[in-house]
């Protein structure tokens, strides 16, 4: 019996922590060495890795929603710790305070999008349903009902 007789596995799906931590990082949620993001927030249309299809996740607005209630309550926090504990001159918080909380949203937003793409690729949403070299014998498009005639999904007239 040769290595080629053995019964290939399929690629299994990577968990959700992994998934997400693997996004997080910029790298693609199913092998980890792919790239996620091919600008600042431009996500690419596939793994140059694995092959993993990208270009169907919908983030749209979650990582931001994240982002302003993660920054919200950092930012909160320490204002209110710096307000009661120090005599801090106001031209100071006016300008540090929107400078740090910019930084701090610019600085977040991109890994908080990976995560999302890591999460709905772990639970297999938005055309996440198929793994890289693996192919459904009808198509997702037939499953769907899609013919690919320009169809736009809200219903025949």
């Amino acid at each position: 019996m040769t290595a080629s007789d053995l019964p290939t596995a399929a690629p299994a799906r990577t968990g959700l922590i992994k998934a997400m931590g693997r996004g997080f990082l910029g790298r693609c949620p199913h092998c980890g060495e792919g790239r996620i993001f091919g600008r600042f927030l431009k996500v690419r249309p596939a793994c140059e890795a694995c092959g993993l299809e990208l270009h169907h996740h919908r983030a749209d607005d979650l990582p931001p929603y994240l982002v302003i209630f993660i920054v919200a309550h950092i930012v909160g926090y320490l204002i209110l710790e710096l307000e009661m504990s120090y005599d801090v001159p106001l031209w100071f918080q006016l300008s540090f305070w929107p400078l740090f909380t910019l930084g701090l949203a610019l600085a977040l937003l991109q890994p908080v999008k990976g995560a999302v793409v890591g999460l709905q690729y772990a639970l297999g949403m938005h055309g996440f349903g198929g793994l890289p070299g693996v192919r459904s014998a009808a198509g997702e498009d037939a499953r769907l009902g899609n013919s690919g005639h320009g169809s736009t999904g809200l219903g025949r007239a």
